[in-house]
């Protein structure tokens, strides 16, 4: 928020007679800051409002600027950031903003404070609320709780505002309103009146008497400059190569300024230019091959986009390049299970996002797009790509080509499975020989195959699809969950 903008809601917050249970003023203890956070956020959902605050430098009784000591540049516990600290110890996770600045000649501190959804937000295991102008234990109110577990889900990040009251000048100087026109192959309106009838039909942005406000969506995908908008400028992504295979030494580092849509092709081509190539001989001439196809990194680059969670803040997605690897990272845990990325229909947080980019083709339908991530890897012959769950993120390493040989134990079983995966989606079933096609192994060597599959069997990754079958040449084999 800029400074007129906090000025202004300061002033809207003493205006209130008292206290409200999803407004807290202080005037320089923060000892309790975290559980005072989680008290402000369910006790704003609970009376419907999208934040509650938390002021420093305010006397609770008369409501007069008194100013604060109070900083948010101070240390936790264990001498960790106070901000990292509170994030870490809130769960679930969500947004919460330090404004910092100066009224009347001293400083004030607000905190800005998201309201939870459905879910009671605890600090350190123990979910709070306000009750009049205290902070009490959530689990004393079991009233209160019943109605943040019940309350009907918000309208979402992606319909939330970015910036308002804009004059329609001030919204065409914001958004690439061009490359929208450009992507959804439509012709570029002669005059602004149609641009802003195509962009209100889209709800990308919101007439308000006479100004506009831009919507959450409509700056994520086509921000001019994603620093522009408060609620996304930390959600530009970044592309960083490493030298070597470790990351120790930076080499370069890109962030992104553009939307994700109308930046989206010259993101993937930045990436594709920064990886390495392999030279081909042909018969006539050598060329350059890239090390990792192109599809299989704009998919998984779409898929990091999409999935994120936004509520996750100060993080956003991120391309790490190693020299033997290439590591896509997305705020937010998975959904579903990373075992079951190539069967299960996806679940998006960001179903609105999503159904976008699928619309001007950035990203596969909906259910396909890891099938042929796992196809492109297996028709190149490259490792297959490894899915991790983290805490708080989503992350899928690409491998550069190894021979068998020089593939780990962790590593054929992991290509076995998504194997049998890929052929199970498909109809069919894993075989030895299907597997040896895979890695290219030859006829004569059949039992090398065999002993990949044993291994993923005693996993309990892949099963047999009859067990009762007593030929183990004509044997075929299915995943665990099939």
């Amino acid at each position: 928020m800029k400074n007129n903008e906090l000025k202004i809601l300061l002033s809207e917050l003493r205006s209130f007679v008292n206290e409200t249970e999803w407004v807290e003023f202080k005037v320089n203890n923060g000892t309790e800051i975290g559980e005072y956070i989680s008290a402000i956020s369910n006790s704003a959902c609970v009376h419907d409002k999208a934040y509650g605050y938390i002021v420093f430098g305010i006397d609770d009784r008369t409501h007069r600027i008194v100013g604060t000591k109070f900083t948010s540049n101070k240390n936790g516990k264990g001498n960790e950031d106070l901000i990292p600290w509170i994030a870490r110890l809130l769960e679930p996770r969500i947004n919460f903003d330090f404004y910092e600045f100066e009224v009347e000649g001293v400083n004030v501190v607000v905190v800005r404070v998201k309201a939870t959804q459905n879910t009671p937000v605890k600090f350190r295991g123990i979910p709070y609320i306000r009750i009049g102008s205290s902070k009490k234990k959530l689990d004393d109110y079991p009233e209160k709780e019943r109605v943040i577990w019940t309350k009907s889900p918000s309208i979402g990040f992606e319909k939330e505002i970015a910036v308002s009251n804009l004059e329609p000048d001030e919204v065409l100087k914001l958004i690439d309103y061009a490359s929208y026109f450009e992507l959804t192959n439509t012709p570029l309106p002669e005059n602004r009146e149609a641009i802003f009838d195509k962009f209100l039909q889209e709800r990308l942005i919101i007439r308000d008497a006479n100004n506009y406000s831009i919507t959450n969506l409509c700056a994520i995908l086509f921000a001019k400059r994603l620093d522009e908008f408060e609620s996304v400028d930390r959600k530009a992504i970044r592309v960083i190569m490493y030298q070597g295979k470790n990351k120790l030494r930076t080499k370069k580092e890109q962030i992104g300024q553009k939307g994700y849509a109308s930046g989206f092709k010259g993101l993937v081509n930045y990436i594709n230019d920064q990886l390495p190539s392999n030279e081909e001989v042909g018969k006539v001439f050598r060329k350059e091959v890239k090390m990792y196809p192109e599809l299989v990194i704009r998919e998984l680059v779409a898929n990091a986009i999409i999935h994120q969670d936004f509520n996750e803040k100060g993080t956003a997605p991120m391309i790490e390049i190693f020299e033997d690897r290439v590591e896509i990272s997305n705020p937010g845990k998975p959904l579903i299970s990373t075992m079951r990325f190539i069967d299960h229909n996806p679940q998006s947080r960001n179903e609105k996002l999503a159904s976008f980019m699928r619309r001007l083709n950035i990203c596969e339908e909906r259910g396909s797009g890891i099938d042929k991530v796992i196809f492109e890897c297996e028709y190149y012959q490259l490792p297959a790509p490894k899915f991790i769950e983290g805490d708080n993120y989503t992350r899928v390493i690409i491998y550069a080509h190894k021979t068998l040989r020089k593939m780990d134990k962790e590593d054929k079983i992991r290509a076995c499975y998504l194997h049998s995966c890929l052929k199970y989606v498909s109809g069919e079933h894993m075989t030895n020989q299907s597997l040896r096609e895979r890695f290219g192994i030859k006829e004569k060597n059949y039992s090398m195959a065999s002993r990949i599959i044993s291994e993923a069997i005693k996993s309990g990754q892949v099963k047999d699809y009859d067990p009762e079958n007593t030929s183990k040449k004509h044997s075929k084999y299915i995943p665990f969950w099939a």
